[in-house]
């Protein structure tokens, strides 16, 4: 049985750089550094492998591999982002404190079951930063919200719009 997530990893262009954004902006304790001189299958590497901590144990991971060409571009949030819980106080104060870095930052937006702002880091990747709205909590509930059905909705008119 699958228990949670343990990390997520992404590539990154600069691990120092990178370490500012999520360490020092947004407060997430670096947690390891591993550098990385030969992979399990033997071939010779040269990377770092650094895990940022959150709150319920798991982590965000990234790789700097500067000798592999990697292409960096700025993400739609529908193609990728990184969604990160805080509470309603963490979430005015990050909104202001993204602004007042100079950091691209969007929001408040209300999804009806949280509200969200957004901020884009260092290699591109959208960052969100996401409040639950207590009473709307319900809205996530697949025994109640009718998630398997709203998803054979939306097949089956994609599938008739065809």
């Amino acid at each position: 049985m699958i228990k949670g997530l343990h990390h997520n990893a992404y590539r990154c262009r600069d691990a120092e750089e990178t370490r500012k954004f999520y360490e020092d902006f947004l407060g997430l304790p670096l947690a390891e550094t591993l550098e990385l001189k030969q992979s399990k299958t033997g071939r010779q590497v040269d990377a770092v492998h650094i895990f940022f901590g959150l709150g319920d144990g798991s982590f965000l991971a990234f790789f700097e591999v500067p000798g592999m060409p990697f292409e960096f571009k700025k993400q739609h949030d529908f193609d990728l982002h990184i969604a990160l819980e805080v509470d309603s106080k963490t979430l005015d104060t990050m909104l202001a404190k993204g602004k007042t870095a100079d950091i691209e930052t969007r929001g408040i937006s209300d999804h009806d079951f949280c509200r969200s702002i957004y901020f884009r880091d260092p290699n591109g990747y959208v960052i969100e930063l996401t409040a639950r709205v207590p009473e709307k909590e319900g809205m996530l509930n697949p025994k109640t919200n009718g998630a398997r059905a709203k998803l054979d909705a939306w097949q089956a008119a994609k599938r008739k719009a065809s």
